[in-house]
């Protein structure tokens, strides 16, 4: 089975070298490159077949959002993985509107890195739960614009999925909310990402209140 393909890029030494070394412990996972900025980040994708990029925010140069932005929009198969020493950095939600999947902070246990690594490719988004609270009060704080074009194409169905997940609202919380079978709110979800454009729920909520909507 060919395995997960990683870019470990931070521009601290110890760090990268650690990642490195607890990531090739796993069979499923192999790290392609280690760079030390979000410029080297960008070329080691050009240059190799990559699946996930875990990536510092604060780096010389190409910092880690530039970079994320970058490689989302030139290879969108590849997931960005962002690492942080803070979970409540102030630069979480530009990172993420910059296409990352998610986040960890730099103290998340090895095998829980391993997890996420996998987790982000199969295209879930992975959040600090610590942090989830404070990036939606961030997202709350954020200038509203009036409601997208895309928001009238959805269903008034479809706008009360889009609500209660960006309350943060499980599937199996959705369906007791809204009386509707769990496989039901899942189809309406898939039918949210698909017209908003976006790739997993995570970036649906930010769509959210970027928007205005809830």
């Amino acid at each position: 089975m060919t395995g997960i393909r990683v870019v470990v890029a931070d521009d601290q030494e110890l760090i990268r070298s650690a990642l490195g070394i607890m990531l090739g412990l796993h069979d499923d996972l192999e790290v392609v490159a280690e760079v030390d900025s979000g410029s080297a980040a960008v070329e080691a994708c050009r240059k190799h077949r990559v699946d996930v990029v875990l990536m510092d925010i604060r780096m010389p140069g190409v910092d880690g959002i530039a970079a994320t932005e970058l490689i989302t929009a030139e290879h969108p198969e590849i997931r960005v993985l962002i690492l942080t020493t803070f979970d409540l950095d102030e630069n979480l939600f530009a990172a993420l509107r910059a296409g990352a999947g998610g986040f960890l902070t730099k103290d998340t246990p090895g095998e829980e890195v391993a997890a996420a690594v996998r987790e982000v490719h199969k295209g879930h988004s992975i959040v600090s739960p610590r942090a989830t609270r404070s990036l939606l009060e961030v997202a709350k704080r954020a200038a509203p614009r009036g409601p997208a074009p895309l928001w009238e194409a959805l269903t008034g169905r479809e706008r009360d999925v889009l609500a209660a997940v960006a309350r943060g609202s499980s599937n199996a919380e959705i369906g007791a909310e809204l009386h509707l079978a769990e496989t039901t709110v899942k189809t309406h979800v898939a039918a949210v990402l698909r017209k908003l454009g976006v790739r997993d729920r995570l970036h649906a909520v930010i769509w959210a209140y970027d928007n205005g909507v809830v």
